[in-house]
């Protein structure tokens, strides 16, 4: 008998061993195969064959009773032996912030739920980074700063409570909409719904709410600087501000992922992943309130003294459902942004497909982005759109009654950004308000970019400001109204 089951445990630990090895190679196969520039291999983390169980250490899983001290204690508990998994059993675990520590991961069981406190007090003040600027923020309910071989795993849910935090506008609700949401708890001021809000006594004015609550909520998800992350079939949802944000991590691997926010949320996003290297996002579900899918770097000056851009990333699979943009670069990508691969991609009923944005001021390079194997279908906006002006003024060279000849064309320095070596390729696009949009910059227009073998099926073609070195080839499109190709201050388009 102690035969069999020693037998039974060497089999179990050679299946383990071999199922971490198919997974080692399937991602180093993307890599080494597929990619279209030397794709470094993207490390797994190292997480020890141990396990503990959160209801050995306290837990209810009940939905009422507080666990923090539970998650802290199984937390500290694998990290004194060397780290491991810590399970999280079927049930709804009531809990503040989860402090990740050194080779551990979060593995969440079917059916169980962590739910996190509304509490605003339960979550420690921190310094962070919040679009592209150090903040001082509540602490992220999913909290590593400099930690290594870290993951959260499981078919389980993670849900942030979100609606307790974030600001709604009045004009994305319908009126009924709109009374139930206001039903509850908080201040309505200029349009604008802050739950859970009380009057701010030192502004000394009626109804002004306490506005902490919005300016420090945290993203429901805030790794800093981490090596070797893992997120892997686990549902995240419903974020206080941006879902999911790996900041200056290394070797991040991100599959078989559902993230969601509610369609209105305010600076909902998805994931944001800023100055990462060496990253595999695959298999993933998106659906959220703003950008999906997006590489950033830092903002203005701050942004550009980290000198991390956001580089060798792949990824793959992956769809959205809602979103402001499926997959996105900038506006915060002052570091830059190269080595960037994304294909077999479906982006059903965003507000645009391809997103990329960014304005005077922030700097960097975007460099060597590949774009291929892409559907779209239901597209609000542009199928691709490509702007240099994001929040700012004069547009496209022109100035106007509050700027100058000058300040539309200046010369160009470190803060003056640049897109360039853009290749897409294959992409179907059936329905959208508009094909293709460029709007760069006089001084630094959008340069050397090929779209090839693609299809688009929308009300307007495309229309190119301040763009060099374009090429189209085999490119179809189908508008309903306008000019199929409209360009201005265009230098050397083909097209074949």
């Amino acid at each position: 008998m102690k035969k069999t089951l020693f037998a039974i445990a060497a089999m179990a630990l050679t299946c383990m061993t071999t199922l971490r090895a198919v997974a080692e190679t399937r991602y180093a196969t993307i890599a080494s195969n597929d990619v279209p520039f030397n794709m470094p291999q993207v490390a797994l983390p190292d997480i020890p064959d141990r396990t503990v169980n959160l209801k050995d250490f306290g837990a209810t899983g009940d939905g009422g009773t507080l666990c923090t001290e539970a998650f802290a204690k199984a937390m500290k508990a694998l990290s004194a032996q060397g780290g491991g998994r810590l399970i999280v059993p079927a049930g709804i675990w009531f809990t503040g912030p989860i402090q990740f520590e050194n080779n551990t991961e979060l593995h969440l069981e079917q059916g169980a739920l962590i739910l996190f406190t509304a509490d605003y007090d339960a979550y420690p003040e921190v310094e962070t980074v919040y679009e592209g600027n150090t903040a001082k923020k509540k602490m992220s309910p999913l909290w590593a700063y400099e930690k290594h071989d870290v993951a959260i795993t499981g078919y389980g849910a993670i849900d942030a409570q979100g609606q307790f935090w974030r600001p709604s506008k009045r004009g994305k609700f319908t009126d009924a909409q709109w009374k139930e949401l206001t039903s509850g708890r908080g201040i309505e001021h200029k349009n604008v719904w802050y739950p859970d809000a009380r009057q701010d006594e030192k502004a000394g004015h009626k109804g002004q709410p306490d506005l902490r609550r919005v300016t420090h909520r945290p993203t429901l998800l805030e790794f800093t600087r981490c090596q070797r992350v893992l997120l892997q079939d686990v549902t995240l949802s419903n974020s206080p501000a941006w879902n999911t944000h790996p900041l200056m991590c290394e070797d991040v691997t991100i599959d078989r992922v559902t993230i969601r926010n509610p369609w209105f949320a305010q600076n909902g996003d998805g994931l944001d992943l800023e100055s990462c290297n060496r990253c595999v996002i695959k298999n993933s579900t998106f659906d959220v309130g703003d950008d999906a899918i997006c590489i950033k770097s830092g903002k203005d000056k701050e942004g550009r003294s980290w000198k991390r851009p956001c580089q060798n990333v792949v990824i793959e699979g992956c769809t959205v459902l809602h979103g402001h943009g499926g997959f996105v670069i900038g506006s915060e990508m002052s570091s830059g942004a190269r080595n960037i691969y994304v294909n077999n991609c479906l982006f059903n009923g965003t507000d645009t497909g391809l997103r990329m944005k960014s304005t005077r001021g922030r700097g960097g390079v975007v460099e060597d982005i590949y774009i291929n194997n892409i559907n779209m279908v239901n597209i609000a906006g542009e199928a691709f759109t490509f702007s240099l002006y994001y929040a700012n003024k004069p547009v496209a060279g022109k100035h106007d009654s509050e700027s100058s000849a000058s300040d539309a064309v200046p010369a160009v320095n470190e803060e003056t950004p640049c897109f360039r070596k853009l290749r897409i390729s294959n992409i179907v696009c059936q329905g959208a308000k508009q094909a293709v949009f460029f709007n760069g910059l006089p001084e630094m227009p959008l340069s050397d970019v090929v779209i090839e073998n693609s299809l688009f099926v929308c009300e307007r073609g495309a229309n190119m400001n301040y763009a060099k070195d374009i090429t189209f080839r085999n490119v179809k499109i189908d508008n309903r109204q306008g000019e199929r190709i409209e360009m201005q201050d265009v230098k050397d388009f083909k097209e074949e």
